[in-house]
């Protein structure tokens, strides 16, 4: 596929259908009292972070920031926190000061699910962050924990034993098989060195970065694992996004930064990512030896434009066998390299329509979702971004390259108050069709003072996918259901941690205890989980492959990754919701190595272990019965 060049309009103010009344009071359907005032035309953006301009407060019946309210009483309850009974609730996130002084604090960190013991059930790594205290050595640092899933809804933190609570300033995480052994390991990024955790198949891990060569040192980001250039092994691409100076921080006004990028609504915040110089990307080819080399400059994905990266994923956009690489920057444009096949890329940002919205202007991308919404065998792309701006879609339209279409899907101007975080094409109802859910929280403790209709803390947002990918619609945030919890959510990670066929959502918020929003949609639809292994020629956890599953007249993709959400790893686990269907009519694997196979599935409802020329082969979960009991079992202890 070659995309055909667009144009490009470059131009800071969004276009007139996008100024209409924000406000939409969730819970009586009547505008608040603040939608009568007229709407301001939104000023060009100002500040150290990109935004559409300024909008009039947006509020719920009640007169609550619509980002902390908008309940209703009654509907759906589709997510149920349970993490306090799963045992996740004794760890706490921290990441600076609560001031939030410099930019350096408030980004937040990410999560990781892996079955790092390969039993057969995801288990959760939570990144901390750290304090000015711990970096200068006068304080004990937070550490990450590492959550062990007993297999009855319950979680016991093994962080120590496994030996990596990183006990630095941890952002990203990203997980992949680097050495083909059959062991998921980690990778953790920081500010200051980095850390690669190998998996020693014994429930601990061994720090081997600086052995390996990717410890890097200044402020990296959400690292993606690919292979890139189809020799068999996972290679590393790592964002960074500011290079930071901890002796010579940012204040405003001070010669590492003008005043005008230490500013938000016309109210004295923290600096950056404007005004900020930015961190260089590095990606790093696999030796195959427990070594990587730095071949950043000669791939052409070193970041000369020093954006301010933030989450990255290896996938194959155009479908030719070859994963591309994809990044979001923080008030910058959006990067799109395309796999030339010779161990370079081509920088495809503009051309390709991801580098800017549909008014080409650049907006704060944070999180990076990766999912075929429409089920026509391409992958499309959600990014969060920050308040006072919408959440673009971009829809993969092929040889067209990417057309942003949030507006005309009728799901942009609901998130103009909201500032999103991980983001995740999801199928919570397991009805064949992707939805897409959204983390959120603020930068800026500041917003609690002011009548912006915005929040520091914020609700989670759910859009779900209707008549087959035409549009979405906001799901209702039922008080006491997941959806209705306000936290200043981060990072997140997406997949079945109950093996039940259901989606679960992991979210790490800033200076708080960790959430887990287990999937009690009461829908009764089918599925099925698949469990890669890639041969000789493939990355043994088959990160890149793409598979393509046919129920009952419905073609639809998932595609094998690491990273991605918001400086996060979901679930490597391929998931396909079949609705009604009792039956899958096939399954086609295209392997990382070139090959291409179709499986026959013989049943639904439960997990299935492939491995790369061999089809449908013995796994640690071919006791449906056993897996049924320990999910009921878990969902006994939840209520």
């Amino acid at each position: 596929m070659k995309y055909l060049r667009k144009t490009i309009l470059l131009g800071l103010l969004i276009s007139e259908s996008l100024v209409g009344p924000l406000v939409m009071a969730q819970e009586t359907g009547k505008l608040s009292p603040s939608s009568t005032q007229d709407q301001p035309v939104p000023t060009a953006p100002r500040g150290g972070s990109a935004t559409a301009g300024v909008f009039a407060a947006v509020k719920d019946s009640e007169l609550r920031p619509i980002t902390a309210g908008g309940f209703v009483q009654e509907g759906p309850v589709i997510f149920k926190d349970i993490a306090k009974q799963a045992g996740l609730t004794g760890w706490h996130h921290v990441m600076g000061t609560p001031e939030k002084k410099y930019i350096l604090e408030t980004t937040g960190s990410g999560v990781a699910l892996l079955d790092y013991d390969n039993d057969g059930w995801l288990d959760i790594y939570l990144v901390n962050g750290s304090t000015y205290d711990a970096l200068k050595g006068t304080a004990d640092p937070p550490h990450a924990a590492l959550f062990h899933n007993n297999h009855d809804g319950t979680f016991t933190d093994v962080s120590a034993k496994a030996g990596v609570t990183n006990d630095r300033w941890g952002y990203g995480v990203a997980v992949g098989d680097y050495d083909n052994d059959g062991w998921p390991d980690i990778y953790v990024s920081n500010f200051g060195k980095n850390r690669l955790y190998h998996n020693n198949h014994d429930g601990t891990f061994t720090d081997v970065a600086e052995k390996a060569g990717v410890t890097l040192g200044n402020w990296s980001t959400g690292a993606t694992f690919g292979d890139y250039d189809g020799d068999g092994r996972l290679d590393l691409f790592v964002p960074g996004y500011v290079h930071y100076d901890v002796n010579h921080p940012p204040d405003p006004g001070s010669e590492t930064v003008g005043l005008v990028y230490c500013q938000f609504r016309g109210v004295n915040t923290l600096c950056g990512p404007r005004g900020l110089q930015g961190e260089a990307d590095h990606l790093f080819h696999n030796n195959g030896d427990g070594t990587f080399t730095d071949v950043s400059e000669k791939a052409g994905v070193a970041d000369k434009a020093r954006y301010y990266g933030f989450t990255a994923v290896f996938v194959d956009i155009n479908n030719d066998g070859k994963v591309d690489l994809l990044v979001t920057n923080d008030s910058s444009p959006n990067y799109l390299y395309m796999n030339n096949g010779d161990g370079t890329f081509e920088d495809a940002s503009y051309y390709s329509g991801f580098a800017l919205n549909q008014q080409g202007r650049d907006q704060a991308g944070m999180g990076l979702a990766v999912g075929d919404y429409l089920n026509n065998g391409l992958v499309d792309l959600y990014t969060g971004t920050f308040s006072d701006d919408y959440k673009p879609l971009f829809r993969n339209g092929g040889d067209q390259g990417f057309t942003e279409i949030s507006p005309e899907m009728g799901i942009a101007e609901v998130t103009y108050p909201f500032l999103t975080w991980a983001t995740e094409f999801i199928d919570y109802d397991n009805d064949g069709w992707k939805d897409i859910f959204l983390v959120n929280g603020h930068v800026y403790p500041q917003v609690d003072k002011y009548d912006w209709g915005t929040s520091y803390a914020q609700r989670p947002l759910l859009f779900h996918n209707v008549d087959r990918g035409k549009k979405f619609e906001v799901m209702p945030a039922v008080i006491g259901s997941g959806l209705a919890e306000v936290i200043p959510g981060r990072g997140a990670a997406f997949g079945d941690l109950f093996n039940d066929g259901k989606t679960d959502v992991v979210i790490n918020s800033m200076d708080h205890v960790p959430s887990l929003m287990r999937d009690v949609s009461p829908d009764h639809h089918h599925w099925v989980g698949l469990k890669l292994i890639g041969g000789p020629k493939s990355p043994r956890d088959a990160v890149g492959a793409t598979v393509y599953l046919m129920a009952n007249g419905l073609r639809q993709r998932t595609d094998v990754l690491s990273g991605g959400s918001y400086e996060s790893s979901n679930d490597q686990r391929p998931h396909f919701g079949i609705g009604d269907a009792t039956t899958v009519d096939s399954v086609e694997i295209h392997w990382p190595s070139g090959s291409v196979e179709h499986i026959t599935i013989p049943t639904v409802d439960r997990f299935f272990t492939i491995q790369e020329g061999k089809g449908v082969v013995p796994g640690v979960l071919d006791e449906p019965a056993k897996a049924k009991a320990n999910a009921e079992i878990s969902r006994q202890k939840m209520h």
